[in-house]
């Protein structure tokens, strides 16, 4: 695919940009850091997604981790079709949201009671005021470069896209709301326990990622997170666990089951939607009590639990659910990608660290601090037709399409794509 035509992509990226600030409506979208031209896609199927010039890719995106079922799942595309010939909304409460919940509290047994909302970012923004409502305590404790959506309290150093574009934070975002947020190293639990030792009494709460998924992918210490369990039991302060990515993506019951700590909150998103916008919180039944109508602290959503939407991410679970070794089968396909990357990399003396687990993977260059070799590396994939996230700091995602005519057709590419970066770091 050297020579990959893109002009209808590019014809729309300028029609874009005429009506939508950036041409893109998500800022890691719109390349700024690989440089290039963004791909406009119109279609996906399996492991593959076509753009509107018909050039096909193996997708390790899989739209930022719902796709774990790959593109047009069959049940999931029935699921759906089923929910929309009864009517894409109502406003008011349906079957579908009520069956999704009674499925997450089942395979979480942490979240004793579960709110729909409709984006992560929605459920982490709600955890935050819930935990200050509960606590009646206003500071937050989150880790440096872990992104917890753009809500204003939460984009003070945080990753992903901030990180990408090289933001230290946000415009618009005022002092006295980043004052509430302390930050701390991820995994530095000494740092923490410096930080309650000083503020212990007006933290509300620690948002954490249990498994650091938007710096790239970084396991936690053995110590950390029931240091932070610990920690939050000795100042009454509420555990958020930031499940959007690895809720269901690494095991049924998240990061949670692989690591036996129990959050006080946890915030899901992703895979409950199967695909479609989607976001939940959750937890203690005394502290989701505190929401109206039961309780003071306000949260609403118009399509909050949105019959379509609970149709996909139920038809997904339910996959996951009934489906013997499927995690078995995503460990294996993520750590082919990653073997398969480190060894051509070392093949050609460029050294890589890697990291997967279950669906999940992460890879960075050692000694690229400004990330041109990977920007190289993801344009040459792009051409040879692996579409990887337009970002160092993103995670890379598996479904259970990545076979194994995929996986090795992604190796013969990667050897290609670091035998050619060798040639041009030379």
């Amino acid at each position: 695919m050297s020579d990959t035509v893109v002009t209808n992509s590019i014809n729309l990226m300028q029609r874009a940009k005429a009506v939508i600030p950036g041409g893109v409506n998500s800022p890691v979208r719109a390349f700024k850091a690989v440089g290039g031209h963004p791909r406009f896609f119109q279609r996906g199927e399996g492991a593959y997604m076509y753009d509107v010039d018909q050039n096909c890719y193996i997708d390790y995106v899989g739209s930022w981790g719902p796709l774990i079922l790959g593109h047009a799942h069959p049940q999931v595309i029935a699921a759906v079709k089923a929910a929309a010939q009864q009517g894409l909304s109502f406003g008011a409460p349906s079957p579908a949201e009520v069956e999704m919940a009674e499925l997450i509290t089942h395979l979480m047994p942490s979240m004793e009671l579960v709110r729909m909302t409709s984006s992560g970012t929605e459920a982490t923004m709600c955890a935050i005021r819930l935990a200050r409502g509960f606590t009646g305590r206003k500071k937050i404790l989150k880790f440096d470069s872990c992104y917890h959506g753009h809500s204003d309290s939460l984009l003070v150093k945080s990753g992903s896209g901030i990180l990408t574009l090289g933001i230290a934070g946000s415009a618009g975002v005022i002092e006295v709301t980043a004052e509430q947020t302390l930050v701390v190293p991820y995994n530095d639990l000494a740092a923490v326990q410096q930080m309650f030792a000083a503020y212990g009494n007006d933290i509300a709460a620690i948002i954490v990622e249990p498994i650091a998924a938007n710096n790239n992918v970084i396991m936690p210490a053995a110590e950390f997170l029931p240091g932070l369990r610990a920690i939050c039991d000795q100042y009454n302060s509420v555990l958020i666990f930031d499940e959007v990515i690895t809720g269901f993506r690494v095991a049924l019951g998240g990061a949670q089951e692989i690591y036996s700590i129990n959050a006080d909150i946890t915030c899901l998103g992703k895979i409950i939607g199967g695909g479609l916008p989607v976001g939940a919180f959750g937890g203690r039944k005394e502290i989701l009590e505190m929401l109206a109508p039961l309780g003071p602290v306000y949260q609403a959503g118009t399509l909050s639990g949105n019959p379509v939407t609970m149709a996909a991410g139920i038809a997904t679970l339910k996959v996951l659910q009934n489906t013997p070794n499927i995690y078995q089968q995503l460990h294996h396909a993520s750590t082919q990608v990653t073997a398969s990357f480190t060894a051509a990399a070392k093949d050609n003396g460029i050294q890589l660290q890697s990291t997967c687990l279950n669906g999940l993977f992460g890879f960075a260059f050692v000694n690229d601090p400004q990330n041109q070799m990977f920007n190289k590396f993801f344009q040459l994939m792009l051409q040879h037709g692996v579409y990887l996230a337009p970002s160092a700091f993103e995670a890379g995602f598996v479904s259970t399409a990545h076979d194994a005519a995929v996986l090795a057709e992604t190796a013969v590419a990667a050897q290609q794509c670091f035998a050619a970066l060798q040639l041009a770091e030379a």
